[in-house]
């Protein structure tokens, strides 16, 4: 209700068990720095401080393009 418009993820691989293929994973995470592209920030899940590689790239994406990164959990500096 504040507004805002959210894109979120498309597949949670890990907790769902998804056992994707090398070309998957690659679709997803250009899909996923397009949606960098058009995002003003982006909110990382990183439940228990969990942070997978592909999210590392995205936060490293994101912040080499100026977005604003913010944590679920409190993160130490990646």
């Amino acid at each position: 209700m504040q507004g805002n418009i959210v894109i979120s993820v498309g597949v949670f691989g890990h907790s769902e068990s998804i056992q994707l293929t090398e070309q998957e994973k690659q679709m997803l995470d250009n899909i996923h720095f397009r949606k960098i592209d058009m995002a003003d920030e982006i909110y990382v899940i990183n439940v228990g401080g969990y942070v997978g590689s592909s999210t590392r790239k995205e936060i490293e994406y994101a912040k080499k393009t100026g977005k604003r990164v913010r944590y679920l959990e409190e993160q130490v500096a990646i």
